[in-house]
């Protein structure tokens, strides 16, 4: 069974960095594209940044030049690393992976942007 876990959100200060983990179990996360995406409330969920299993990253407009996305899969990981944080970056951050054209999301964790 394919298990996402997020961790490393909590709140940070206005233009203060953070970086969010994601680990995956029960599959080999090299064959798998992941990503991050995230949901304000009352907002629809939205792409922050997506990498292949090639290693390309690709990001959205509002994070483009703020936030890197990485992986290690020799540690069968994927990570956000979030500089320059801005109050509209709150949100519930997923971690989400595809294999095969099915989707796999993580539980979901709180990032807190806010002074």
């Amino acid at each position: 069974q394919v298990q996402l876990e997020e961790s490393g959100g909590g709140l940070v200060q206005p233009g203060g960095s953070m970086r969010l983990s994601c680990a995956a179990s029960g599959t080999i996360l090299s064959f798998y594209d992941m990503g991050w995406y995230r949901q304000a409330p009352q907002k629809e969920r939205e792409l922050v940044a997506d990498i292949t299993h090639s290693g390309a990253p690709r990001y959205g407009a509002s994070v483009q030049g703020r936030f890197t996305i990485s992986r290690d899969n020799r540690n069968n990981s994927v990570y956000l690393q979030m500089d320059s944080l801005k109050p509209e970056d709150t949100a519930v951050y997923y971690c989400w992976g595809k294999f095969l054209r099915r989707d796999y999301w993580g539980q979901g964790i709180q990032v807190t942007v806010s002074s």
